[in-house]
């Protein structure tokens, strides 16, 4: 079987919010499920075989976007060899929907597994959440807290036999156009909702809801049930996974510019309301022109 098939890695970037999460789920859209539909439709796949083959790293929830996830799928070696993966990058990109960015691709040994990453990267815009107020210096001192190996029980949806310890390596400030918006968590994996869970518990201290000590006591004593809730999924992004074989690339550009929300005591709440319609298209054109700076692949000239 492996002398006659092939395992390739390939990493996509996907906007959410026209899915029902990113894995596959009977009778609703998924990013998984699409891909899975192309492969079959290019008979790249045997959609006779219910067993499909095609598995992603990162697990998304329904609306949460993606700059940039990875996966594995098993196809014939020689239908490979015909394909190259220009050819097979430019054939997905004509079938697939236009909120689904098929990068790179390329071929991996069989023990590669792309659930089993070196880190993964997570921003979260909070001032798209209702009454956000920067906090100022304090605000670095907040994330902090949640750096480390530690139980997150109480900020996620916890899954039956699901290890809770988790390693956060970073959460720092992540600073646009001179207004310190969002916050970038980096850590090994995550657990169902930590992300967003983490987002809530912040966006609460900054409007004066939660006291830090409340927080850390959370994160000290998991065995002490609490529940901060989980933000919206709109603002959150998986900005990319790392993994030896494909880096996480780095941005070429400078960020595309995100408009500060009106503020002010006339401000209407209708104002608002645009100006958050007005910011998830910001966050969808930030990932289109992310996209259209990954994905270079060797120039291969013909004989």
């Amino acid at each position: 079987m492996a002398d006659q098939s092939v395992r390739l890695a390939f990493r996509i970037g996907y906007l959410g919010n026209r899915y029902h999460g990113s894995q596959i789920q009977p009778d609703v859209s998924t990013v998984q499920g699409e891909l899975i539909r192309v492969f079959q439709s290019l008979k790249w796949l045997d959609s006779s075989n219910t067993e499909h083959n095609l598995v992603l790293s990162s697990r998304t929830d329904a609306g949460v976007h993606v700059r940039l996830n990875g996966g594995v799928v098993r196809i014939d070696r020689e239908l490979w060899n015909a394909l190259t993966p220009r050819k097979m990058i430019r054939a997905l990109d004509d079938r697939l929907p236009k909120d689904i960015a098929f990068l790179d691709v390329r071929e991996v040994d069989e023990h590669w597994n792309p659930r089993m990453a070196n880190f993964r990267v997570y921003r979260y815009r909070l001032e798209g959440i209702e009454f956000w107020k920067y906090p100022g210096e304090q605000f670095v001192d907040w994330l902090k807290m949640f750096e480390g190996t530690y139980n997150a029980t109480n900020f996620a949806r916890l899954e039956e036999g699901k290890n809770p310890m988790r390693t956060i390596l970073s959460c720092t400030p992540w600073i646009v156009d001179g207004r310190t918006i969002v916050f970038e968590i980096i850590g090994v994996a995550f657990l169902w909702n930590q992300v967003r869970r983490t987002a809530m518990a912040l966006h609460r201290m900054c409007i004066g809801e939660l006291e830090p000590k409340e927080v850390l006591d959370a994160i000290e004593n998991p065995e002490i049930e609490t529940d901060f809730g989980v933000a919206p999924p709109d603002w959150l992004l998986l900005w990319g996974v790392d993994w030896d074989e494909m880096p996480l690339p780095i941005t070429k550009q400078a960020i595309t510019p995100l408009t500060a929300p009106p503020s002010g005591p006339a401000v209407e709440r209708t104002m608002r309301k645009r100006w958050r319609e007005g910011a998830r298209h910001e966050l969808k054109n930030l990932l289109y022109q992310e996209w259209a700076q990954i994905g270079e692949l060797p120039i291969v000239r013909h004989s």
